[in-house]
């Protein structure tokens, strides 16, 4: 009998599990931190023996084949130690794509993947498709393929399960945009994280589609490289030689496969990075063969994303926005490009690297104070007490928002657009959104 290690026990490797015991294999499960008692549970549950808060050397190295959880990296001790005896390392969807011939949908991108991956999936439901939502977001792939299959599957995928992703194809291959980010993961070399993302496109026939950002500049210059065998859909925010989908004249358009349009001031989703959002979800679905009126009547009443520009209310005539989300630079320009009132911006956290020189102008033009919120912020002051905006630092959330309380003044918003990553004081960026919230309806 094979035998399967699963590194990592959260929804990913828990899924990978059941999958595999399901399948037949020997199933061991290893994770270096504690597991959710659900996780326990399910494990349980399917009789897969597990370890927490450790690694036993000889029970994972004699693996024929691991499954790795997208948040561990390479450079880990034992995943090291499994690359040099050349035991196989994969990741869950590439584990989960094997056992079923659903139809799947493949979202990636720096920015805007879990928005886009939502209102596709919310156009899916509303059109009466049975429809699964997996990747970062929903439930594992692996465990819906396992115990809850669906003839569609809409994927959102990060770089890191990219990586990891070998024989497994996309039918519908969306990619928003790339942009620096992760790259702490990628030897700080931007061109690693692109080779990255580009993946999204392997093993794609000419029976699939292929969805891109034409203003990408990274993107352009990418496709080049590639022999493309998909059919290819290229959109932008004006019409353009070879863009399928644009803005023109307040028209949201679509010229094929089914020609599209609607008015751009129909779309419940505001600002230049959702139009472009849009743009990707319409031409997915109409691939997908659903009806016109149904897209529209979706992308009119689509409710948005919890921590993605995320309206939590307002307190003395001041506007509170939960974007959590935002762990790069770029997430963060397009949340200050939609700001329309003088915004205090709550800023910091695990930096990856990032150059705020992108968003040095719209901080000059759009913000009257900064919020600093991370364990160091040396860095934050070094690049933007310069500008001589108003600053604040602070450590925790709870005077994070008592700062930006006393900084704001009617009519302005506070925007947490953190630029970073959160696992320097939140266990992840949705215990930072929960906190902010929190803490904002109490005041």
């Amino acid at each position: 009998m094979s035998r399967i290690v699963v590194l990592g026990a959260a929804e990913s490797g828990a899924g990978a599990a059941v999958l595999a015991k399901k399948q037949g294999f020997e199933v061991f499960v290893s994770d270096m931190g504690a597991i959710k008692d659900k996780y326990k549970k399910m494990l349980d549950d399917h009789g897969i023996e597990w370890e927490e808060k450790q690694h036993t050397e000889e029970k994972i190295l004699s693996a024929n084949e691991i499954i790795k959880s997208p948040g561990i990296p390479n450079e880990a001790p034992m995943v090291r130690k499994a690359i040099e005896r050349h035991i196989p390392i994969i990741s869950e969807i590439e584990f989960a794509g094997r056992y079923t011939n659903s139809k799947m949908i493949c979202i990636t991108g720096s920015n805007g993947k879990t928005t886009t991956t939502s209102l596709i999936y919310h156009i899916f439901r509303e059109a009466g498709y049975d429809a699964g939502l997996a990747g970062n977001i929903g439930n594992s792939l692996a465990l819906q393929v396992a115990e809850d299959p669906h003839e569609y599957y809409i994927i959102e995928l990060s770089s890191f399960q990219l990586d990891n992703m070998y024989d497994f194809r996309a039918n519908i291959a969306v990619l928003l945009n790339i942009t620096p980010d992760h790259l702490d993961r990628y030897d700080n070399c931007m061109q690693n994280y692109v080779d990255s993302k580009m993946r999204i496109i392997q093993n794609q026939t000419n029976e699939d589609s292929f969805i891109y950002w034409n203003d990408d500049p990274i993107i352009k210059h990418e496709l080049e490289k590639y022999d493309i065998k998909a059919m290819q859909y290229p959109f932008s925010e004006l019409k353009e030689k070879g863009s399928i989908g644009y803005i023109e004249e307040g028209q949201y358009t679509i010229e094929k496969p089914t020609p599209f349009n609607m008015e751009q001031e129909s779309l419940s989703l505001t600002g230049k990075h959702n139009i472009y959002n849009s743009l990707a979800a319409s031409i997915a679905t109409n691939i997908a063969g659903i009806k016109k009126e149904v897209i529209r009547k979706s992308l009119s009443d689509f409710p948005g994303v919890e921590h993605r520009l995320e309206k939590v209310c307002k307190v003395g005539g001041v506007e509170y926005i939960n974007d959590s989300k935002a762990t790069n630079v770029d997430a963060c320009w397009y949340a200050l490009e939609s700001m329309k009132t003088p915004t205090i911006l709550i800023i910091g956290g695990k930096d990856k690297g990032n150059d705020y020189n992108e968003i040095k102008e719209l901080v000059q033009r759009k913000c009257v104070g900064l919020v600093y919120l991370g364990a160091d912020n040396t860095k934050l002051h070094n690049f933007f007490d310069p500008l001589g905006i108003p600053v604040r630092d602070t450590h925790s959330m709870k005077e994070c928002v008592e700062a930006c309380y006393e900084m704001a003044r009617p009519g302005d918003t506070v925007l947490l657009s953190p630029c970073c990553a959160s696992f320097d004081l939140f266990k992840n960026m949705e215990d930072r959104g929960e906190q902010f919230k929190t803490l904002v309806r109490n005041l």
